[in-house]
């Protein structure tokens, strides 16, 4: 049986040609950790277009299902079904060899990897392909990017939603005609290397939960335990590590993996033991207590004092001026929510280790653009030229009110030509789609764009010139909680990019190391902030908003380049802020660094009152992610 059909041709040779692996998961929650599989289905298709295999089963998951309201699995439903394990070498089989596909891909091949990993299997896959990322990339018209609004765009009929076959099969025809259109557009499909993942890394582990109390300080002898203070525990145990930790968690305590001078108390049964804890709570004169004496403690927990609410005054917020540079008010202009015009707001790291220096931050030259000007509803995309030049000229677009783009989409409407801008390789491809093609001079006095050059889409995001704030919408009394910040590029063969967050508390640092998302540790303790990779030129921070830690006031989002590449090379940097997963872009930013810079801020989401603010950054500097991450708070070994 063909997937192919008359009304989409399917490339079937080149780089769009692969043998797939489609897959959709129904979970019993959203972490991939923590939650099951209930459901999978698994469509294999060949690089000719035909489908060679299908598998779906139901899964018993030996928990709670979850949001039955969601994928209508009860446990009635889910008795007698096979366990994950009894199922895993079929899986495996279907998956070897061939690239992963599925919308939203991260969290499917998230969720497959700790069920192999609990089947004590390896998961068989090493390059993955998400259909929502592809799509991003193509932009089409349509209000967001959910599977059911990209089937009803590409015409594939939908009739089970949240059934996982039914998806799956949906996914096949809009992988189709998905990979027309990055024909179409001659875009490189955004496959997504996939390493091994070992047991040992991803065998499930208790969650750190941020503790909600400040520290109060050391164990006193003789003295209670008090909510805030920081625990940790080296050595053997007669109970379990994990039960420990659960119950001290539960109690309000911060349980930690390593002994500071901060450490309230250290508890082992090996008090001379020679771990590294143990001599170092001797050197910071931590108190030691055994494993007996800690759960005696813990059935009377003394109440603490919690962090400072969320809600704060506007004056711990509002960003502060760069001194001698720049002069910032305290309550800065807003656009789209607010009626005043958008003005620079010029942030600024934080307080850096001593003897490290940073660059001033430079800034933009014409940060206010227009939301009604020749070129509103157009997507610019600027070719060739030094970076200075292209910078300058994306930021006239903006000016003139419209939107500059960084990669060949369905949504560009017309292309500049700076200096070698022809020999762009994307040329042969501009030509045959017949867009407009236009010199600098143009940007002088542009004629009112062609609509009809890019495909009509019921509502463009929000442009957002370089400093701009908006606030995150309301809708209906309610706020839009968890937000995609994604940021994407021009793809690079020399460098790798990789975009973090810093999660920062009332005095602009991380409450502990665990804050620092980046690839490494792609989710905070809570799975309230996670770093996404859609492609090797797409990275996206996702938020939980509602879930934050009380101690949380911003988030900041920024990008560094490993090596001596800088963004000067890379060129400009596309960030997009979205309500959801699949949610169509509320705004959308295109920023340049100058010449220079090994590391740039992108964005960031911080509280003034009762609204969630976004800021778009784009501000450069010289030094590396490690002295960044220092003036954070973070601790960087040497």
């Amino acid at each position: 049986m063909s997937l192919a059909s008359a009304s989409f041709d399917v490339p079937t040779t080149g780089d769009y040609a692969y043998d797939w692996a489609l897959v959709d998961v129904e979970t019993s929650g959203l972490m991939a950790r923590r939650d099951r599989v209930l459901s999978v289905a698994v469509v294999t298709i060949g690089p000719d277009g035909e489908q060679t295999g299908e598998f779906s089963t139901l899964l018993n998951p030996g928990c709670d299902p979850g949001p039955v309201h969601v994928h209508g699995l009860t446990v009635e439903r889910l008795r007698g079904a096979p366990t994950f394990d009894q199922v895993a070498g079929r899986i495996g089989a279907m998956l070897q060899d061939r690239i992963l596909v599925a919308h939203n891909a991260q969290f499917d091949y998230d969720f497959l990897a700790h069920e192999f990993s609990r089947a004590r299997m390896w998961l068989p896959v090493s390059q993955r392909l998400c259909t929502l990322a592809l799509n991003r990339q193509v932009d089409p018209p349509t209000d967001d990017m959910k599977l059911g609004t990209l089937a009803a765009h590409y015409g594939v009929p939908q009739v089970r939603a949240h059934d996982a076959l039914d998806d799956t099969r949906v996914l096949a025809g809009i992988l189709r005609a998905s990979l027309r259109e990055a024909a179409r557009l001659d875009l490189p499909l955004p496959l997504v290397t996939c390493p091994p993942r070992a047991e040992s890394q991803f065998t499930p582990q208790p969650p750190k939960t941020p503790c909600a109390y400040r520290n109060p300080g050391r164990l006193m002898p003789g003295g209670p335990l008090q909510q805030g203070m920081k625990i940790a525990i080296t050595g053997e145990t007669a109970h379990a590590r994990a039960e420990l930790v659960g119950r001290a968690v539960a109690a309000g305590l911060n349980m930690m993996t390593t002994v500071s001078r901060h450490t309230s108390t250290l508890v082992t049964n090996e008090p001379t033991s020679d771990s590294a804890k143990a001599r170092r709570a001797i050197a910071e004169g931590v108190p030691v207590i055994d494993e007996h004496t800690f759960l005696q403690l813990l059935t009377d927990v003394r109440t603490g004092t919690a962090h400072e609410a969320t809600t704060t005054t506007a004056a711990l917020i509002a960003p502060v001026a760069e001194p001698a540079t720049a002069q910032v008010p305290a309550e800065e202009p807003v656009s789209a929510a607010g009626s005043a015009t958008p003005a620079p707001a010029v942030p600024v790291l934080p307080a850096l280790p001593l003897g490290v220096s940073v660059p001033a931050p430079r800034l933009p030259e014409n940060p206010a653009g227009t939301s009604d000007g020749p070129l509103t509803g157009s997507r610019v995309l600027v070719l060739g030229g030094a970076h200075a030049d292209a910078s300058a000229a994306r930021t006239r677009v903006v000016e003139l009110g419209g939107s500059a783009a960084v990669n060949l989409s369905a949504s560009v409407t017309d292309v500049v030509l700076l200096a070698d801008g022809a020999k762009d390789r994307r040329m042969l491809r501009i030509t045959a789609l017949e867009l407009p093609v236009h010199d600098e001079d143009w940007l002088t006095a542009p004629a009112a764009a062609d609509q009809d050059t890019a495909a009509a889409r019921p509502q463009d995001p929000q442009v957002m010139p370089r400093g701009d704030v908006i606030d995150l919408p309301v809708p209906n009394g309610t706020p839009a909680l968890k937000w995609y910040v994604t940021a994407g590029w021009a793809p690079q063969a020399d460098c790798e990019i990789d975009v973090v967050a810093f999660i920062l508390d009332e005095d602009e640092q991380v409450t502990f190391d665990e804050d620092f998302i980046f690839y490494g540790a792609p989710e905070s303790p809570a799975g309230t902030v996670r770093l996404l990779t859609g492609g090797p030129a797409e990275q996206t921070i996702a938020l939980d908003l509602a879930s934050l830690p009380p101690a949380t006031r911003k988030i900041v989002i920024a990008a560094a380049i490993d090596g001596a590449t800088t963004f000067g090379t890379v060129g400009a940097i596309q960030i997009g802020a979205a309500p959801g997963s699949s949610g169509a872009p509320l705004a959308r930013a295109t920023l340049d660094a100058a010449t220079t810079e090994r590391t740039m801020l992108l964005a960031e989401i911080y509280r003034r009152g009762p609204v969630w603010r976004l800021r778009a950054v784009g501000q450069g500097y010289d030094h590396g992610l490690d002295v960044l991450a220092r003036g954070y708070g973070v601790d960087i070994a040497d």
